[in-house]
C-alpha cells in the first residue's frame, strides 16, 4: 500500500482527490491538510510515503511546504497536483524537491499512474509540463536588466529595504518599487528573494 497525504485548501477539490484515490486498491489516504502549514505538521506526524501538494495555499505555499517536508524527511515523495502550469511555478516546485508535477485537469488514469511512478522512485510530469520544460532548456529566455534595475537588485541582494535603496541611489521609494516590479516581470518571479537568486543563476548579478 502507498500511504498518501492530500494537501489542498479547497474542501470540494480535496474530497474529490480523496475519492479518486480511494478507488485504487493500492493507495491509502492517511491524512488531509487544508493549508501548507498543516501539510508540514501532518507529514512529520503521519510519515506518508507520498504527499499530493497543491501549489497555492494559505499559511505556506506548496513549494515552501514541499521544501520544509523534505528538509525534515527526505524519504517522503511529493507530487504537485495543481491547476498552474507557468514556467516559474513549475521550476519553483521542482527546485523545492517535488518528484512530480501533475495537473488537476488530467485524466484520472494519468494521475494514478503518476502517483505509482513517483512511489517507485521515478519522476512524473504531465505531458504539457514536460514539453514546456524541454522548450525552456532548449531556448532559455534572454533576460536583460537596465543599469538602474541591476543597481537596485544588487542592493536588494545585500539586504537593504526599499527606503535604504532609495537613499543610496537618490531615488524615491516609489521609483525603487517600480524598478523592482519591472525586474520581477522580466524574471517571471513574484518576490525579492527569488529575483535575487534567479538573477545570480542567470549571471545578471555577481554572487
Amino acid at each position: 500500500m502507498i500511504s498518501i497525504l492530500v494537501a489542498d485548501d479547497h474542501p470540494i477539490v480535496r474530497s474529490g482527490i480523496v475519492a479518486l484515490l480511494q478507488t485504487a486498491p493500492d493507495l491509502e489516504v492517511i491524512g488531509e491538510a487544508a493549508d501548507g502549514g498543516q501539510a508540514v505538521e501532518l507529514a512529520a506526524r503521519l510519515k506518508p510515503d507520498l504527499v499530493l501538494m497543491d501549489l497555492r495555499m494559505p499559511v505556506l505555499d506548496g513549494d515552501e511546504a514541499t521544501a520544509r517536508i523534505l528538509a525534515a524527511d527526505p524519504g517522503i515523495r511529493i507530487i504537485v497536483l495543481t491547476t498552474y502550469e507557468s514556467d516559474e511555478s513549475i521550476l519553483t516546485a521542482i527546485e523545492a524537491g517535488a518528484s512530480g508535477y501533475l495537473l488537476k485537469a488530467a485524466p484520472q488514469e494519468e494521475i494514478l499512474a503518476g502517483i505509482r511512478s513517483v512511489a517507485r522512485g521515478e519522476v512524473a510530469l504531465a505531458p504539457s509540463i514536460a514539453a514546456l520544460l524541454v522548450r525552456r532548456v532548449k531556448s532559455p529566455p534572454a533576460v536583460t536588466l537596465t543599469e538602474r534595475e541591476t543597481q537596485v537588485l544588487a542592493l536588494v541582494a545585500q539586504g537593504n529595504s526599499n527606503a535604504r535603496i532609495a537613499g543610496a541611489l537618490f531615488l524615491s521609494e516609489a521609483t525603487v518599487k517600480t524598478h523592482l516590479l519591472h525586474v520581477f516581470e522580466k524574471l517571471g518571479v513574484s518576490d525579492r528573494t527569488r529575483a535575487v537568486t534567479l538573477a545570480m543563476e542567470l549571471g545578471l548579478l555577481k554572487r
